[in-house]
């Protein structure tokens, strides 16, 4: 990884994923992740990093859009 290792419950950016996620937990080289409006969680092996206002913005629009459209809680 590079060297940045995030706190719990700390929104995060998945590099190989091109998600925002908050961190869950921590197991071996993996980093659990959970979507910005729940969900299932995945395994992250990096890169990590904090997500930026422009990342955590683009979560949050594309969860409001999930909800209008019936797809998310």
């Amino acid at each position: 990884m590079n060297g940045y290792e995030p706190e719990t419950g700390e929104l995060v950016y998945d590099e190989a994923t091109r998600k925002v996620g908050r961190v869950m937990g921590h197991e071996g080289p993996y980093w659990q992740l959970r979507p910005v409006g729940g969900g299932r969680e995945w395994d992250a092996r990096g890169p990590l990093r904090p997500a930026t206002a422009a990342d955590k913005l683009s979560a949050g629009v594309a969860l409001a859009n999930a909800r209008s459209r019936g797809e998310a809680p």
